[in-house]
C-alpha cells in the first residue's frame, strides 16, 4: 500500500519485490551519502590530516595573534562545521582564515599552567588574509578577559586544504569565503604556513 503511494499507482506483488528492493538500494545509497558527508565533518571536528600531508613536519611552535569570540556574536553558538562550539575537556572550538590554517587543524596553548587544546572549525570575516586565531570562550568576561595576545603554540597536527575547500565551495556567495578559497593551496601537498 505504500509502495503504491510512493510510485503513484497500484503495484503488483511480483513488481512489488523487485520495486521494494530498488527503493531499499536507492535509500541506502542516499543514507550512505549522508553517513559519509558527517563521517567527514566527524574527522575534520577530531582533527583531520590528508595522507599526502601526513608525512611533511609541521613546525613544532610558531607565535600567533590570538583574539577570542563567543556566541553571542554572529554565528552563534555552531561552528562553520555545523558542530557546537566548545570550550574545556579535551578540545574546544578555534576560528582561524582557512586558507593559512585550514579545518582540522589541532594545536595547544600554554595559559595560567594549562595546556589547552584547540581545533580549528570555524571562521570569521575579521580572520580573512590575517594570521590570527580567534579562540571561543563561553562567556562575555573571558572574551573581554583574553582580549588580543601573541602566543606561542604547538601544532599538533595540519588540518586538510581539500576539506576546507570541499566545505568553503558550498558557500561562495560570501565575498569572504571567496578570499579565502582565492588564497588556498591547490593541494594538501603546498600548504599555506
Amino acid at each position: 500500500m505504500a509502495l503504491g503511494w510512493l510510485l503513484g499507482r497500484s503495484v503488483p506483488r511480483m513488481e512489488m519485490s523487485m520495486v521494494t528492493a530498488d527503493i531499499i538500494k536507492k535509500a541506502a545509497k542516499g543514507i550512505f551519502r549522508s553517513f559519509l558527508k558527517y563521517a567527514c565533518a566527524a574527522v575534520c571536528v577530531s582533527g583531520c590530516v590528508a595522507a599526502k600531508n601526513a608525512s611533511k613536519e609541521p613546525p613544532k611552535t610558531m607565535e600567533v595573534r590570538t583574539t577570542a569570540y563567543t556566541h553571542t556574536e554572529p554565528g552563534g553558538s555552531y561552528s562553520a562545521m555545523g558542530t557546537r562550539l566548545r570550550f574545556g575537556g579535551s578540545l574546544s572550538s578555534a576560528a582561524s582564515d582557512w586558507s593559512w590554517m585550514p579545518v582540522g587543524t589541532r594545536f595547544r596553548l600554554f595559559d595560567k599552567g594549562v595546556w589547552r587544546s584547540y581545533v580549528i572549525e570555524d571562521y570569521g570575516s575579521a580572520l580573512v588574509g590575517k594570521k590570527t586565531i580567534d579562540l571561543y570562550m563561553p562567556t562575555d568576561s573571558m572574551m573581554r578577559a583574553w582580549g588580543v595576545r601573541t602566543v606561542s603554540i604547538e601544532i599538533e597536527e595540519w588540518g586538510s586544504v581539500a576539506m576546507s575547500r570541499m566545505l568553503l565551495s558550498k558557500r561562495r556567495d560570501s565575498g569572504l569565503v571567496r578570499a579565502m578559497l582565492a588564497s588556498m593551496p591547490e593541494s594538501d601537498s603546498a600548504p599555506a604556513r
